[in-house]
């Protein structure tokens, strides 16, 4: 099912508290319940995971290995072969690799070489490369990448977590506006019926004329509309918010007796997280997507140092002693081993050569990238804080004109009375107050929705 409806009891437990008998979501709770909740938030913590998952597999390429070989070949009642081989294997970081092994041959047709003694021999060695992986291999290159693969995943779950945070939150003030916006023309539906009734009265009485009964009528009719459009708009900006509402896997629908808290301004800074941040100590370094990107980019350097480490020539070196019976170190004879050397080294170093050049193509670009995203958010930051300081001057503005249409009106309202108005001048200074209650409305909305603009643009992650 789409959506369902929340028991009253258990949505107030969850993030509501009372109020005047009525239930209101507050911001903060609003945001944590998203963060705890939403799919999307969810779904970012699992990014951590396949970090984890990523470095979980390289440390894998260091694991001790046990190998075990057997094979027998018996036919018309000869013993052609019995081999068995044990090998014990423990690679280390820098590329030496150490072990042990365990060999027992026998049959009439085994070669030469894998003559050994009846109770079988016994080898402990090492071996390691001397030119390619010697400084960076494959296993520590992968080690390290996975490590600042996990680093990176943690900035992108803060950037993931904080978009849909940023989008609960402008959900929020969109039905904050809407519902203000019909509270507005709410309250003036009132004011003109009662203004209605008081003309229709008085033009009983014969104090106005009758046609001023109309005007009166049609007021009430404009303020319904308007009312009705407002509740519509409210209803789906409602359903909007709705989106962010989950419960146990369950989107749910927003009670229709809920309202918003009608004055979030202090809750906004603390619940975005951007209380008390001035321009000058927003640290550019510590921004998840740049963090991101240098861990990125780190990851790109240790592939470019395996990729230039492939141009040296491949030579690996490898010594064991040999022994009849495990009698511990002392007991080795240097006299009795088995070693090797094997060198190969392409002679024109075209694929290793162009797996170079690629490399440092997808980290320059990367490059590019991250010092494009530092100048980009630096200088949005920037601008948002100065269109916030605009913002606070536009509401000490607009609070100011409120104030004095407010004035106007109640002051034609008691001329009208006196007779010494007509209702087109109340009518028209009401019209007046209404604009600028809405334009106090829309005001404020984009102050709120600069206020997420910058908390998305710092890429914030808060506590709530």
């Amino acid at each position: 099912m789409r959506s369902l409806f929340l028991i009253i009891g258990v949505f107030c437990s969850l993030f509501l508290y009372g109020q005047n008998d009525s239930l209101v979501l507050g911001f903060r709770e609003y945001l944590g319940y998203v963060k705890k909740h939403h799919p999307i938030a969810k779904q970012a913590q699992l990014t951590i995971g396949v970090g984890e998952a990523n470095l979980m597999k390289a440390r894998g390429g260091f694991d001790p290995k046990l190998e075990v070989d057997y094979e027998r070949k018996d036919f018309k009642d000869t013993e052609y072969w019995d081999r068995l081989s044990a090998t014990f294997k423990v690679p280390t970081y820098f590329g030496i690799e150490f072990k042990g092994n365990y060999a027992q041959n026998e049959g009439m047709y085994i070669n030469p070489d894998e003559t050994v003694p009846d109770d079988g021999l016994y080898s402990a060695g090492v071996s390691m490369s001397l030119g390619q992986g010697f400084w960076v291999n494959e296993r520590m290159a992968t080690l390290r990448k996975a490590k600042y693969f996990r680093e990176q995943t943690k900035a992108e779950q803060d950037i993931l977590v904080n978009r849909i945070l940023f989008e609960a939150a402008i959900s929020y003030f969109d039905w904050l506006k809407a519902y203000r916006t019909k509270i507005v023309y709410q309250d003036f539906l009132k004011n003109a019926d009662q203004r209605f009734q008081g003309v229709v009265s008085r033009a009983k009485n014969g104090d106005v004329a009758q046609i001023d009964t109309v005007e009166a009528q049609i007021t009430v009719q404009t303020r319904q509309l308007e009312w009705e459009q407002a509740q519509v708009t409210l209803v789906h900006k409602a359903l909007t918010l709705s989106n962010f509402l989950w419960m146990n896997g369950v989107p749910v629908e927003l009670h229709p007796h809920i309202k918003p808290d009608m004055r979030p301004e202090g809750d906004i800074d603390l619940g975005l997280g951007i209380a008390e941040i001035p321009l000058d100590s927003v640290a550019m370094e510590n921004h998840p997507k740049l963090l991101a990107l240098n861990y990125k980019i780190e990851g790109l350097m240790v592939d470019k140092r395996l990729k230039a480490n492939k141009l040296l020539p491949k030579i690996d070196v490898e010594y064991n002693f040999l022994m009849e019976e495990v009698q511990g170190i002392r007991n080795f004879d240097s006299d009795q081993y088995k070693g090797g050397v094997s060198f190969r080294f392409p002679l024109f170093l075209r694929k290793e050569r162009g797996d170079l050049k690629l490399a440092k193509f997808k980290l320059r670009d990367v490059e590019f990238d991250r010092d494009n995203a530092h100048v980009a958010i630096r200088n949005k930051v920037r601008g948002l804080f100065n269109e916030l300081e605009s913002y606070t001057e536009q509401n000490r503005l607009i609070f100011g004109i409120v104030a004095n249409y407010n004035t106007l009106l109640h002051a034609e309202e008691r001329k009208f009375e006196f007779g010494e108005s007509s209702l087109f001048l109340v009518n028209s200074r009401e019209n007046k107050l209404i604009d600028a209650r809405l334009k106090q409305i829309e005001v404020q909305n984009k102050f709120f929705g600069t206020k997420a603009k910058l908390f998305k643009s710092l890429a914030l992650n808060p506590e709530l």
